[in-house]
């Protein structure tokens, strides 16, 4: 399989799973009318077809490891449980924030929800795989907390007038990051060990923890969805649009792009999971210039909260960019 050398292609590969995650959700704008419960069966087809294409591309190449298939049979059984845990919990912290998208938009439920993720990602994968710098580390953390309460005062100033949606969206934002913080750890700890699968093995086994997640509890949701709209019914996915349906699995494509590649610069030694995983979540910042600029969720809203908006972009490219050097001034 392929592993990076040096660390300037580990942090491309951050860099690029940063631009993945902040950009997938995208893909339901280009849905509209399409329930996220139903879009979501399509986000599972297409994380499937990710984990199997990089799995039989840079999975069964380079000069490092085992070929992809080798990789899978050879996995220590205990290793293949915790890379499924790992999907089954991000696939609940997943539903959970896509239905904080659906009600607050990509401007708040992505920074509010995935940047308490990365501070409860990052605090817990250092503690289980020291790497880096922790000054910088934790540092450039304080800098995304505060991008986040700045979005979180932008949100509250946009909603002056909707107060019972704006609980709605944080309340689910907030859900859906603390969960989304803890499935990191159970893929690290998959790819350590005697018997540990290599990232692109591990990344497929995580995928398959989220589509058996996603049968049940997908179902429950379209039952009785968060976002207090009306039950979901299947038929209404046989009847979606062909581009619907495309979008979708180009959603989960995308996403297991970035998760995959993140997996990989984990194992890069200088790199560990708290740098990888706090790097990826820079798509923070990607998914709110997304709402910002391209939807214009904020279009409408007074000079208090663009303010804010603009001080949550500094914050995070500062905080961003401490984590980014940390593996460089590592204590040894």
């Amino acid at each position: 399989m392929y592993q990076p050398e040096t660390y300037a292609i580990a942090l491309a590969f951050m860099i690029i799973t940063m631009l993945c995650w902040g950009s997938w959700a995208n893909t339901m704008k280009l849905a509209p009318g399409y329930r996220f419960q139903l879009f979501y069966w399509d986000y599972c087809i297409g994380l499937l077809v990710g984990a199997l294409f990089l799995g039989l591309t840079l999975g069964s190449s380079g000069a490092t490891g085992l070929p992809f298939f080798t990789d899978l049979s050879r996995a220590a059984s205990q290793n293949i449980l915790f890379a499924l845990l790992g999907g089954v919990v991000f696939n609940v912290a997943n539903l959970v924030l896509v239905a904080a998208i659906d009600v607050a938009g990509l401007a708040v439920a992505f920074p509010i929800g995935i940047g308490l993720a990365l501070i409860v990602g990052a605090v817990s994968n250092y503690l289980l795989a020291p790497a880096g710098n922790p000054i910088l580390l934790f540092g450039g953390i304080a800098l995304v907390v505060a991008a986040i309460l700045c979005d979180a005062f932008a949100y509250r100033a946009r909603e002056a007038t909707r107060q019972s949606a704006s609980l709605r969206g944080i309340v689910l934002s907030v859900v859906g990051g603390l969960l989304m913080g803890t499935f990191y750890p159970f893929v690290a700890r998959a790819m350590h060990g005697e018997g540990a699968p290599g990232p692109y093995a591990t990344s497929f086994l995580f995928v398959c923890g989220v589509v058996l997640c996603a049968i049940p509890f997908n179902y429950l949701l379209m039952r009785k969805p968060l976002d207090g709209k009306a039950p979901v019914s299947m038929s209404g996915y046989g009847l979606a649009k062909p581009t619907w349906h495309l979008w979708g699995i180009v959603g989960g494509v995308i996403w297991c792009l970035g998760g995959t590649l993140n997996f990989v610069a984990s194992r890069t030694a200088v790199v560990g999971p708290a740098v990888s995983y706090s790097i990826g979540q820079g798509a923070t910042m990607v998914s709110a210039a997304w709402g910002v600029f391209i939807w214009k969720e904020f279009s409408s809203a007074h000079g208090r909260a663009k303010a804010l908006l603009f001080w949550m972009f500094v914050l995070f490219l500062l905080g961003l960019t401490m984590i980014a050097v940390a593996p460089l001034y590592g204590v040894r």
